[in-house]
């Protein structure tokens, strides 16, 4: 009797012991999640667009603990860099410079033309790179340029737009009071009042020049696609095939145009955490 007594008082012994030792596994990996240190955005804007277009999504990244850098590249809003000395290496380069100013990996975000500066610099530096974000932006395959992807794109409205310069320095959108209904049409009043005030013509060379990458650089780099389901500029169509021919299976969808940053950065945000994790 005594010693099924001593038996019955063991197992629960041990079954409290397992059981806390559960409970501090518990603990302890939720206290290493939520003392994860943050992480490091840089984010890169596209064609048509000033620095500026990220700074909501970069105030709510640092307002939940995270690192952000916006690039500005050359050519936009104050820039006085010469629009024909402007290439698509101009572009990398400035990015490239921006994250050797960083400690560690970076989660590099790219929208729109931004998508093909981001794979230049994944080729470049793959080392450097966490993860590539895709918002609604083009995907190269190795010796494509944008305008080459964009020319298969039948549910853009922005092409009927576009007018180059007589030299090719730049290129511009003929009617900007078009401009919110093709970029942001899910924009407040303001930001597409905002958007047709700051236009400025883009300069040509970056959108038709090739972007050469390999699988043993940027095939090697972890990829994500946040597509623009309600997108006028690059059609949803284009965004999942060009997706699709990288290889990127992991993504998420906004119900959104071509501007998420702008009509919803709250939602963008989200997402980029989620990925971030």
């Amino acid at each position: 009797m005594k010693t099924s007594k001593c038996h019955h008082s063991s197992r629960k012994r041990l079954y409290a012991i397992t059981t806390w030792l559960l409970l501090l596994q518990v603990i302890f990996a939720g206290h290493i999640k939520a003392n994860k240190p943050p992480a490091t955005f840089v984010l890169v804007p596209g064609s048509f667009q000033p620095a500026s277009v990220w700074d909501a999504v970069k105030n709510e990244l640092q307002q939940r603990g995270q690192r952000v850098i916006i690039v500005a590249l050359p050519g936009y809003g104050k820039d006085t860099t010469p629009p024909a000395s402007i290439h698509l290496n101009t572009y990398r380069d400035k990015v490239m410079a921006a994250i050797q100013q960083t400690k560690g990996k970076v989660i590099l975000v790219g929208h729109s033309m931004g998508g093909m500066i981001i794979s230049a610099v994944a080729e470049a530096m793959p080392g450097r790179i966490e993860k590539l974000v895709y918002v609604g932006a083009f995907v190269p395959k190795s010796n494509e340029s944008l305008l080459e992807l964009a020319a298969g794109d039948k549910e853009s409205e922005l092409h009927a737009l576009l007018v180059p310069a007589a030299d090719f320095s730049t290129i511009s959108i003929r009617d900007v009071h078009k401009i919110p209904d093709v970029f942001c049409a899910d924009c407040p009043e303001a930001i597409k009042q905002k958007l047709i005030a700051e236009n400025q013509p883009d300069p040509y060379n970056p959108s038709n020049e090739r972007v050469a990458v390999t699988a043993a650089a940027f095939g090697s780099v972890d990829k994500y696609y946040i597509y623009t389901r309600l997108d006028r500029t690059l059609g949803i169509t284009l965004q999942k095939q060009m997706a699709a021919e990288a290889g990127i299976k992991k993504g998420y969808t906004l119900e959104s145009s071509h501007f998420p940053h702008l009509s919803m950065p709250t939602a963008l945000t989200d997402l980029l955490m989620k990925i971030g994790q």
